[in-house]
Order: structure tokens, then C-alpha cells, then sequence
């Protein structure tokens, strides 16, 4: 079956979002090759999303775009768990971070960051994501199809959470 080529508003879309989207993966995957493959699995849902978008003009692309990409992420994740792949003989990965400028954070730091929010549950992790993408309340609230208040009290907790998991020894 030969699929259409990708119209050029959803190709402008993904390059601009394209960041977002490998955040999201990296979020949700420690492996590279993971990650890869849940970019690659976003782009296509976003793809068979896409006339549904453009029936719908009245949503924020970047609204759109996190709901179906933290769905997409959410379920590979899952699907992951239900069939775990081999243990790695090499021991847990870390971040491939790209290195920092000197002035930057420390990647000891970074790297304790990210094995923290990697305890957080699917829900928690879609917080810190929307918290570090430096979205709204209200934005959050939308995309996670809950009230503001709701996203208060959450954020509150996640935070909360994510102190407690820092500040316990390795």
C-alpha cells in the first residue's frame, strides 16, 4: 500500500515541534534507540491525527500535538512494561545529554534529575514535561483534560515528589 506524501502544513508543523516531541520520547525512554523508535511512532500518529486537526481548527497545534504524543508515549510505555526487553549487561543508562556549555549545569546533577523523574509515574512525568516545556496552568489543564485547580494540586505533589526522590541517597 503507497501512502500519501506528507502535506506540507503537517511537515512545517513537525519541524517546528520537533524538540517537543523528542522531549517527550526522551521523557519516556533511556534507550536511543527507544527513543527513536517512540519519535518515530509519534510522527506517524500525528500523521493519521492530522485531518482530524485541520477538521478542527479552533485547538492550538501545540495542545493537539502534546495529547497525542503523551498518549502515543503512554502507550508504548505499556505496551514496554507488559514485554520487558533483555537486562542490559552494561548497567542503567544515563541521559545521552548533549554536553553542557561550562557555564551549564552540573551533568552529575542532570543526570540524578533524570534518574528521579524516571520513578515519577506516566501522569507525573506528563507534569514535569509541561512544567519544563514552561507551559501555562490553563495549557496544562487543556491538554491533560483536567481543571486548573486539579493542575495546581498536582504540580504541587509532583514537585513535592520529585524533592523527596533528590534528596534520598542513591
Amino acid at each position: 500500500m503507497v501512502s500519501a506524501p506528507f502535506a506540507p502544513e503537517f511537515l512545517e508543523m513537525l519541524n517546528d515541534h520537533q524538540p517537543r516531541l523528542r522531549r517527550v520520547a526522551r521523557l519516556y525512554c533511556a534507550d536511543a534507540d527507544d527513543r527513536q523508535d517512540l519519535y518515530q511512532e509519534m510522527v506517524l500518529q500525528l500523521w493519521r491525527a492530522w485531518p482530524h486537526y485541520e477538521a478542527r481548527p479552533e485547538v492550538q497545534v501545540g495542545t493537539w500535538l502534546y495529547r497525542v504524543a503523551l498518549n502515543v508515549a503512554i502507550s508504548d510505555l505499556r505496551r514496554r512494561s507488559r514485554h520487558p526487553a533483555a537486562a542490559s549487561l552494561n548497567g542503567p543508562d544515563l541521559p545521552d545529554l548533549a554536553a553542557p556549555p561550562p557555564e551549564g549545569p552540573d551533568p552529575d546533577d542532570l543526570a540524578q534529575l533524570y534518574r528521579a523523574i524516571e520513578r515519577l509515574s506516566n501522569v507525573e512525568k506528563a507534569f514535569v514535561l509541561l512544567y519544563l516545556e514552561e507551559r501555562s496552568y490553563a495549557e496544562m489543564a487543556d491538554i491533560l483534560g483536567i481543571t486548573q485547580n486539579n493542575v495546581r494540586v498536582k504540580m504541587h505533589r509532583v514537585q513535592d515528589k520529585l524533592r523527596q526522590l533528590l534528596t534520598q541517597p542513591a
